[in-house]
């Protein structure tokens, strides 16, 4: 069965595993799926991530997901904005600050995937690809 929006999958994973206590989640290996963990490992909101690549597959990314120090959950929401069926786009100036800055949202601009406060320093806007908080 082919997958219609492989960044709703990786964002369901994370969701599923803070909600199960996880410690690790695989999701599938893509470009944007590692510009997202790029993203939110530099923001705090996991520790690190690596990518497997096994011979002649696209391959996974392995997620370290983040807890506070009594296991208390560091991502609590991971929202999917734009969608296959329905692209969001916006301008730097039009780009939303969840939580008035608590939380980031993670944009797909021309200079690769960044975070809202990122967009900002370099001034450019893109398709809005998810909010986290």
């Amino acid at each position: 069965m082919s997958m219609s929006d492989p960044i709703a999958d990786m964002l369901t994973r994370i969701r599923n595993a803070t909600r199960n206590r996880a410690k690790t989640v695989s999701v599938l290996n893509s470009k944007v799926n590692q510009g997202i963990a790029q993203v939110l490992q530099a923001e705090g909101y996991i520790t690190g991530f690596e990518v497997n690549k096994p011979d002649n597959r696209q391959g996974t990314i392995e997620i370290d997901l983040k807890y506070g120090p009594r296991g208390e959950v560091i991502l609590h929401e991971i929202k999917r904005e734009s969608r296959p069926g329905c692209r969001v786009y916006r301008r730097v100036d039009e780009i939303p600050q969840p939580m008035q800055g608590l939380g980031i949202s993670i944009v797909s601009t021309s200079r690769g995937v960044m975070s809202d406060r990122g967009c900002r320093d370099v001034k450019v806007g893109g398709e809005l690809l998810a909010t986290v908080i």
